[in-house]
C-alpha cells in the first residue's frame, strides 16, 4: 500500500476575493457587498467565496462573482495572495485577490444582489478582515497599469468623449491633468477613432465622440507605452 505523504499536512482553506472597479460620469467606484453571515455579519466586504475541489482559481473567481452579483464576461486579473496567519478569525484561510474593471452603465442592470452597492473610492466604508489592504494593492496596480498600458476598453462605454477619457485617467491617477497635454499624449498612441457624432448632453455645441481602435488598442496592451505627462 502506497504511503500517503499528504496525510500529515495541514488542511487550509483557500478563498477568492474580487475588487470590482467601475466607472461612471462621477468617476471611479468600487462595488461592495454587505456580509450575510458571521463573523462580521452586516459589515461591508469585497465579493468573495471559497475554492471548490473541481475548479481552478480563475473559474472560482468567475463563479463567485456571477453568483453574488449576476455579472459575467468581464475583465478580471489575478492580483495577489494574502496569507497572514490570523487574517480570518474562524479558520486558517489564504485569499487570492482578483480585480475587475467594468463600465457601470453597461453592467449595473445585471446586479442581482440587493446589498451590493457602488461607492466612490474616497467614500467607501471600512471593510472586514484585510480587505482594505486588498483594495489598496488593487488601486496601486491599476495606477501602474494606467501609466504603462492603455486603460478604458473595459471601463468606458463603446462611445465616449475625450473629457470622459480624461476623467477616467484623473480618477485612477488621483490628480488633475492638463487638457491639451492629455489630448496630445492620447492621440500620439493612435488608439482612438473620432466619430462623426457628438454628445450634446453637456453643451449645445457638443463634444465629439470617440471609440477605441480594437486592433491598435490590443497592440498597445502588448507593447506598453509611457503615459507620464
Amino acid at each position: 500500500m502506497a504511503l500517503n505523504r499528504y496525510s500529515n499536512a495541514d488542511k487550509i482553506l483557500l478563498a477568492v476575493d474580487s475588487i470590482i472597479f467601475g466607472f461612471d460620469k462621477a468617476g471611479l467606484k468600487i462595488l461592495l457587498i454587505k456580509r450575510d453571515f458571521e463573523p462580521e455579519l452586516g459589515k461591508w466586504s469585497l465579493m468573495g467565496g471559497f475554492l471548490k475541489e473541481d475548479e481552478n482559481l480563475d473559474e472560482a473567481a468567475i463563479r463567485i462573482l456571477q453568483h453574488l452579483t449576476g455579472l459575467r464576461t468581464i475583465y478580471m486579473e489575478q492580483l495577489y495572495t494574502f496569507s497572514k496567519v490570523d487574517r480570518d478569525p474562524v479558520e486558517r484561510t489564504l485569499s487570492v485577490a482578483y480585480y475587475a474593471l467594468i463600465d457601470i452603465a453597461m453592467h449595473d442592470k445585471e446586479l442581482i444582489n440587493t446589498s451590493a452597492q457602488w461607492f466612490s473610492l474616497d467614500k467607501a466604508p471600512h471593510l472586514i478582515f484585510d480587505h482594505n489592504q486588498m483594495v489598496e494593492k488593487a488601486i496601486a496596480r491599476l495606477k501602474r497599469r494606467a501609466l504603462s498600458k492603455p486603460i478604458g476598453f473595459e471601463l468606458l462605454p463603446p462611445k465616449f468623449t475625450m473629457r470622459q477619457l480624461q476623467k477616467l485617467y484623473e480618477s485612477i491617477l488621483d490628480k488633475k491633468l492638463d487638457k491639451r497635454n492629455f489630448i496630445n499624449k492620447i492621440n500620439s498612441f493612435g488608439i482612438l477613432v473620432r466619430l462623426d457624432e457628438k454628445d450634446t448632453n453637456a453643451s449645445k455645441k457638443g463634444a465629439y465622440l470617440y471609440t477605441f481602435d480594437k486592433v491598435k488598442y490590443d497592440e498597445k496592451v502588448l507593447e506598453g507605452f509611457n503615459f507620464k505627462i
